[in-house]
């Protein structure tokens, strides 16, 4: 069913802040049809020139960072100074791909013989981009400027509730110099998606959000035999094992748990901790989490804000009943906050095993689960036992036994004695459930480009050609 209306939602208050018409259908081919001439220009033009309009990109982040922050903290509830850093890590972003990027995109010589050969990373053309709110900026420029300085144009389908987001995205590029609408925002419901996947002038997607929704448009896109890379739910394990610094693994959990208030897919959940050391850790990660501060996300000492939507404080409400029917034990707080705004205490429960609630489904909220083991083998099939495998963290002062332990842990990315988190310079994404290709990195830069094959023989040549291929 086609929505009728866009609203942006203050979470902090429940209040309408602002109204928008969605995109007609006509609306629609003709902001296509635009994006498809703009990204022809684009992808003629020098990678060292497109370096340049990412570095203008970064540069108008950098100056209207306040701005582009509290647009971010008013729409979807994120405290104030991690919605600062979400600006500043979308200019790095940017800058990153405009100095590092350009060599990356060189033409790789390959020794064939007698023939000039070279691998080129070509534009694949449109990419269809469809983000969702947590991140509502880093999320789009994790991906959008290694997919511009590659060659492609965008076309952002954001989340229903970040409109106003989407829209400075969008004037963003605009003003950076791009093409007129290469990077197009259509303010459109999901029920848009099947129809721009099946467009011709849309080559490739990429979507961030639930595995379910992953799944259905995986399945959309293949069976247009586009190209596709999916970032979609986690459970990430945070492992600490015995010989582990508990003060520094128990303060970085607080972090690792409740940044973003929670809502995110690399966040971690489980807490998978060896008997020795699990009570001592759980007294510590729940006196951190117990001293963070609730409430209104534009004042600075305030560290969690409103989820995002109702209906996630409801789901979060849920996990942890069924938990807690279950055996498990709320350490620290748990309780919905009355009064207007979507606000929820942040809690952790111990005596959590497996198949519990809080363990077995992803938890998009401040809602932490200690899981104990008896030796460092156990905490490792624990944090195997999920169906999804974005991030992890394994915390321990023996690093040798880290590196040993490492290969045998199923996701994306291992941090040791860190907090699982994006970077440009690495490569971003996660296995099973949690989806497939990468951003971020070189694989990320050339995730979006066809990947040529080219051999040049001499002007006479005179060998035989083989029989076979």
């Amino acid at each position: 069913m086609a929505v009728r209306q866009i609203n942006s939602v203050n979470p902090a208050t429940g209040d309408v802040v602002a109204r928008f018409d969605p995109h007609s259908p006509a609306g629609i081919d003709a902001a296509l049809e635009h994006a498809s001439v703009a990204a022809g220009q684009w992808r003629s033009m020098p990678v060292p020139a497109r370096a340049e309009h990412l570095k203008r990109a970064a540069a108008l982040l950098r100056a209207e960072r306040d701005r582009l922050a509290a647009l971010i903290t008013e729409e979807m509830g994120k405290p104030i100074a991690e919605a600062e850093a979400e600006i500043d890590k979308s200019a790095w972003c940017c800058e990153y791909y405009a100095t590092k990027g350009p060599e990356q995109l060189l033409h790789q010589p390959v020794a064939t013989g007698a023939a000039r050969s070279h691998i080129a990373f070509d534009p694949l053309g449109l990419v269809l981009a469809v983000m969702p709110w947590n991140y509502p900026l880093w999320q789009v420029f994790r991906f959008a400027p290694p997919a511009l300085l590659s060659g492609n144009g965008i076309v952002l389908k954001h989340a229903s509730n970040v409109p106003r987001c989407a829209l400075a995205i969008a004037d963003i590029w605009n003003r950076a110099g791009c093409p007129s609408e290469l990077f197009t925002t259509l303010l459109v419901g999901p029920d848009a998606v099947p129809d721009l996947i099946a467009d011709p002038r849309i080559h490739a997607l990429t979507l961030t959000g639930s595995t379910e929704v992953g799944s259905t448009v995986a399945a959309m896109a293949a069976r247009h035999l586009k190209p596709q890379v999916l970032e979609l739910g986690g459970s990430d394990p945070f492992i600490v094992l015995a010989d582990a610094d508990i003060p520094a693994a128990a303060a970085a959990a607080v972090s690792a748990r409740m940044l973003n208030t929670g809502q995110s897919c690399i966040s971690a959940k489980r807490f998978i901790v060896e008997e020795a050391v699990a009570e001592e850790f759980t007294d510590a990660f729940a006196a951190g989490v117990a001293a963070l501060t609730v409430g209104d996300p534009f004042r600075r000492d305030v560290r969690i804000g409103p989820l995002a939507r109702s209906s996630l404080r409801d789901d979060l409400v849920d996990q942890v009943q069924r938990s807690t029917a279950a055996g498990a034990r709320i350490v620290t707080g748990g309780t919905v906050l009355d009064g207007p705004g979507y606000f929820y205490v942040p809690a952790v429960l111990d005596q959590v095993t497996p198949t519990m609630a809080v363990a077995a489904e992803e938890t998009f909220g401040p809602v932490a689960a200690v899981v104990s083991a008896k030796d460092c083998t156990q905490a490792v099939e624990i944090a195997n036992t999920t169906e999804f495998g974005l991030g992890a963290a394994l915390w321990t002062t023996d690093l040798e036994r880290a590196d040993r332990l490492i290969p045998g842990i199923e996701a994306g990315a291992v941090f040791v004695n860190g907090i699982v988190a994006s970077d440009p310079r690495l490569p971003f994404g996660g296995i099973k459930r949690s989806g497939y290709g990468r951003e971020l990195g070189v694989f990320g830069l050339r995730q979006f480009t066809n990947v040529k094959s080219v051999w040049i023989g001499p002007a006479r040549n005179e060998q035989p050609y083989p029989l076979s291929e």
